[in-house]
């Protein structure tokens, strides 16, 4: 076990794709921590339209030159004891309305219970950002929508990519 550092958190998603709304995130618990290692998560039961290893590639292009602030890794296992070993007291996760708090905060409550050294701390996503998610950029992109500036350019590439619309 790492020792535990108070100024590390943990930042769990999927990330397929990585949006504003996550970066939004991101750059505003830089600002409440030293370090932020964004986990992103490998689940069996959900069919991602990026593979793991581009997710973490456009994850790690939005960071390039941010002095080793933000850490990328892929993650599987309970999450609350990645961030455990990895010596963050905290989980941050992002709420977008009401609706995101219920599971957010039984989830929440679980990871209390499973390690009591590790919490979890919600930011609101900013407001410009608070209708979008990384479904509803699919969507949108799968059908030719412009998806500009809600998620980075080099996402907005791979994902004309991806539904072949280059």
């Amino acid at each position: 076990m790492t020792e535990i550092n108070e100024r590390v958190v943990v930042y769990p998603g999927t990330f397929d794709p990585i949006t504003m709304g996550h970066l939004d995130i991101i750059n505003r618990a830089l600002e409440l921590f030293d370090k932020v290692v964004v986990a992103v998560a490998r689940h069996p039961s959900k069919t991602p339209l990026f593979t793991l290893e581009e997710r973490l590639q456009m994850i790690e292009q939005c960071f390039k030159g941010t002095d080793k602030k933000v850490e990328i890794e892929a993650v599987s296992g309970l999450l609350v004891e990645y961030a455990f070993n990895k010596g963050a007291k905290s989980i941050v996760r992002g709420l977008r309305a009401v609706s995101d708090f219920e599971y957010e905060f039984q989830l929440a409550l679980m990871n209390r219970r499973l390690q009591r050294h590790v919490e979890t701390v919600f930011l609101m996503t900013g407001f410009r950002w608070i209708y979008i998610s990384s479904s509803i950029i699919k969507d949108a992109a799968q059908h030719g929508g412009d998806v500009t500036g809600l998620v980075p350019e080099h996402v907005q590439h791979n994902l004309k990519e991806k539904y072949g619309l280059t």
